[in-house]
């Protein structure tokens, strides 16, 4: 078997996400045709260093891509060659610290109002649950509570689970969008069409899962697509461009100058729960971040659009 192949095998085994394969091989294709496609098992720390150096110097890639790569390359050796990598001392890249945009709560107003179609009920759910967008895709049918009025996110970032409110103005959205998507998945019972993705061994423990209709996809893709692991057609969820484009047609109706992306409703989200006066750790919850000093950056935005320090030009 080919080393690439078992690098797949061993991520799909350990169930890391598709995104995390696909930038895990990248990184080893790169490692390899940079080293004239020598085998990585003929190499070891040097070669390693040697790569993250050239891709901070040469490359000058950011600190977050060089990481990645040294983490696919820890991974391939650690998980795949059962060698332990030691003492990469590589010239790093610099880590650069910037604040993430952030919309004034009058501005995400003019926004959600210029959003439409099931697009539109996501980016709504991304600001009011303070949701990641890979979180907003894969959501399910049963994870969202409408008599309990809950969205509970699996699996999110660090493979953890939380349970966040859901808004009482998406009730009646999200009820009609239902009734919608439902149409969708007896279609595709009818159809005899195989059922969707499972995660991990679910498949296996209850395969009638995957056509149940709790299991369907909250906002499923309308089209059908190939499974790039099974090589099944099914039905995904909707690709994360379709929430790309529709927020880049409602940022240029809503005549907002600032960049819109998904990530900017969730950083909105928690820095306007801060100036309601939402304690930082109820926040991290909310968030699902692992450390408090992730979500501390939201005060000091908060603290600049509150206007607690005042300039002294308006003193004059």
């Amino acid at each position: 078997m080919k080393l690439e192949d078992q690098l797949r095998d061993t991520m799909r085994f350990k169930h890391l996400s598709l995104k995390t394969e696909e930038s895990y091989v990248g990184w080893y294709r790169r490692y390899v045709l940079w080293h004239d496609k020598r085998h990585p098992a003929e190499m070891g720390a040097a070669e390693v260093e040697a790569f993250l150096t050239h891709l901070a110097v040469d490359r000058k890639l950011a600190a977050s891509s060089q990481n990645q790569a040294l983490n696919a390359l820890v991974f391939l050796y650690r998980e795949v060659l059962k060698v332990e990598l030691e003492g990469v001392d590589a010239q790093r890249a610099k880590h650069t610290k910037r604040l993430p945009t952030v919309l004034t709560q009058a501005e995400v107003a003019e926004l959600l109002k210029a959003v439409k179609g099931d697009m539109g009920i996501l980016c709504k759910l991304l600001y009011g649950c303070g949701l990641r967008v890979a979180e907003g895709l894969a959501l399910r049918v049963k994870d969202v509570d409408l008599n309990g009025g809950t969205v509970t996110v699996r699996a999110g970032k660090g493979d953890k689970d939380r349970i966040v409110t859901l808004p009482k103005v998406l009730l009646q959205p999200l009820t009609e969008h239902r009734a919608r998507i439902e149409q969708i998945h007896k279609h595709d019972r009818a159809a005899r069409l195989a059922g969707v993705y499972l995660p991990n061994a679910l498949a296996v423990k209850h395969p009638a899962a995957a056509e149940s209709w709790e299991w369907f996809w909250l906002f499923p893709s309308p089209s059908l697509s190939v499974d790039p692991r099974s090589g099944i057609q099914r039905r995904h969820h909707t690709n994360d461009i379709n929430i790309s484009r529709e927020l880049a047609r409602a940022t240029k109706m809503a005549g907002l100058t600032k960049r819109v992306t998904a990530h900017v409703l969730r950083h909105s989200f928690a820095t306007h729960l801060i100036l309601r006066g939402v304690d930082i750790r109820s926040i991290q919850q909310l968030l699902g971040h692992v450390d408090v000093r992730t979500t501390e950056i939201y005060t000091q935005l908060a603290k600049a659009m509150r206007g607690a320090i005042t300039s002294p030009l308006d003193d004059l």
